[in-house]
């Protein structure tokens, strides 16, 4: 493994200096999943929560998130996001799936920007739910792919 870019030779945290990297498309696509009691996905899927549009809510949420990124993580870039994209599954009957993509011209990637985004909609699906369900378990964050930059396209292997 190379050596952890965030800490200079004596193990102090350091921002990294991007200054001479190529500004590139870059676009991240990061996912989670909330698993959750069969009722509590079906008053989901049937907009029946009294907090309202579950989705819509934990899109926004997300995408808002994405913006202020940089805020929450210490060493992270600001982005000037060109886009930031949330979609919802119900894979089965027990569970809710997330995908966040974000998409910029930079050079940096934006891969914590969709992580955050993914965890944040989780976190607001949570949040939304919990009065009918406070055993829900937010699960599998995960950076899905990646692409643009010097370390070229990541994909992550089937499972």
């Amino acid at each position: 493994m190379s050596r952890l870019s965030h800490f200079d030779a004596q193990g102090a945290a350091r921002m990294v200096d991007v200054g001479a990297k190529e500004v590139t498309a870059r676009v991240a696509r990061a996912s989670g999943r909330v698993r959750m009691q069969p009722e509590t996905v079906r008053l989901i899927r049937d907009r029946k929560l009294a907090k309202g549009d579950v989705f819509e809510v934990a899109r926004l949420a997300g995408i808002m998130a994405a913006k202020r990124t940089s805020e929450l993580i210490p060493l992270c870039h600001p982005l000037p996001l060109e886009a930031v994209e949330l979609s919802f599954d119900f894979p089965d009957a027990t569970s809710v799936a997330i995908e966040a993509v974000a998409r910029v011209t930079a050079r940096t990637g934006v891969e914590m920007e969709a992580l955050v985004a993914a965890s944040t909609a989780a976190l607001t699906i949570y949040d939304m739910c919990k009065s009918v369900d406070r055993a829900m378990v937010i699960e599998e964050i995960r950076l899905e792919e990646k692409s643009g930059g010097r370390s070229g396209h990541f994909v992550r292997a089937a499972q």
